[in-house]
């Protein structure tokens, strides 16, 4: 890996993990009785929970930051990524996020 892209992934890390810090934390998961209007909201450790719409000024960069936009470069960086564990540990979660 060139020293240019490996400032290229740690600048990008560094980006996301500061944009994850600013946003509404928990466990996001969907809720709500309306299917076709179903709410996001997040759980905290401590058991408490707030609807991620009524936090939108701290989500909207995050939602708009990992639109479906980054699908192919994940699923390509996922396909090709056998035996790397910081990608197996990425599937792990994800898996456990989708329906």
């Amino acid at each position: 890996m060139s020293r240019a892209d490996a400032d290229l992934l740690r600048d990008a890390a560094d980006r996301l993990e500061a944009l994850a810090v600013r946003t509404t934390g928990g466990d996001w998961r969907l809720a709500g009785l309306l299917a076709t209007r179903p709410e996001v909201v997040a759980h905290a450790p401590d058991g408490g929970t707030e609807h991620v719409a009524e936090a939108r000024a701290r989500t909207a960069e995050w939602i708009a930051a990992l639109s479906p936009t980054l699908a192919p470069a994940l699923v390509a960086w996922l396909r090709s990524a056998d035996g790397d564990p910081a990608a197996a540990r990425f599937a792990r979660v994800l898996l456990d996020r989708l329906p």
